[in-house]
């Protein structure tokens, strides 16, 4: 395992940077460490499996960070504050995503990829462009959210860019205030799982990598904590309307990359 990458100086800057916006983007909304940021970093290497095990440890690191944060606010208030995480909710979407997501892991049912991720990009963008409006988009049908969380479990065993259609489903049961440490805590269970993948397959986890990485990365965390706090003290429909705003982003992103 080398140590540093045969990679030019431009590569580790732009690299560097585009982790330090992973950092951001997943401490700020909960979502898009991956999606949000591995386009660019496959644009400056074209090698998913050096980046994928990197940002999945970036993702079980500050999904640990973000839980023992709440657990030592509740602690400190002696039981007083108020639980930032829904944990019904994340209890009943895992039993939900489980099998998808082990069936995505072994490979038991291949979807072309063009296919898989157009169906994606075109559910988040009808909830996007709705959350713009404020009109978001409410299921009155139970069985479509678990239809929607069922794919993302699919996907996010076959990848780690379903964090869109998963938050699309989330943001419709779960209040602002809990929404973005119990997307972290899903995402830590989910990550667990591919990780465990990663492991028996012999990816090389780029452990070295994370030497410089790391601290980008947390740069970032410490800005979207700020980024978050702010978006908290906002009115919902703001709210929604950012979100919305960065979910059609990287909708059309992804549209971008799957027909160009």
């Amino acid at each position: 395992m080398n140590f540093l990458p045969d990679f030019a100086l431009w590569q580790f800057i732009t690299i560097g940077l585009i982790f330090v916006w992973s950092g951001f983007v997943r401490s700020g909304l909960g979502f898009g460490g991956a999606v949000l940021s591995l386009p660019f970093l496959l644009w400056v290497n074209d090698d998913p499996l050096f980046f994928l095990p990197i940002i999945a440890v970036h993702l079980l690191v500050f999904s640990s960070l973000i839980m023992w944060q709440s657990h030592r606010r509740r602690a400190r208030s002696g039981g007083r504050s108020h639980d930032t995480i829904d944990w019904d909710y994340l209890k009943q979407s895992l039993k939900i995503m489980i099998i998808p997501k082990i069936i995505g892991i072994a490979g038991l049912v291949t979807l072309p990829a063009t296919v898989m991720s157009s169906i994606i990009f075109v559910i988040v963008t009808v909830y996007s462009v709705g959350y713009i409006l404020n009109k978001p988009f409410r299921s009155t049908r139970p069985w479509l959210d678990k239809l929607f969380l069922a794919l993302g479990g699919y996907v996010s065993g076959t990848s780690l860019i379903a964090a869109p259609l998963v938050m699309a489903v989330y943001s419709t049961h779960v209040v602002k205030e809990k929404l973005r440490d119990t997307l972290f805590v899903l995402w830590f269970v989910l990550v667990v799982l591919k990780m465990g993948s990663f492991v028996a397959l012999g990816v090389d986890l780029q452990l070295a990598q994370h030497l410089w990485l790391l601290p980008c990365a947390f740069v970032g965390h410490l800005m979207g904590e700020r980024f978050h706090a702010r978006m908290l003290q906002t009115d919902t429909v703001t709210f929604f309307r950012i979100l919305g705003a960065v979910l059609l982003s990287v909708s059309l992103l992804g549209l971008v990359r799957v027909f160009v």
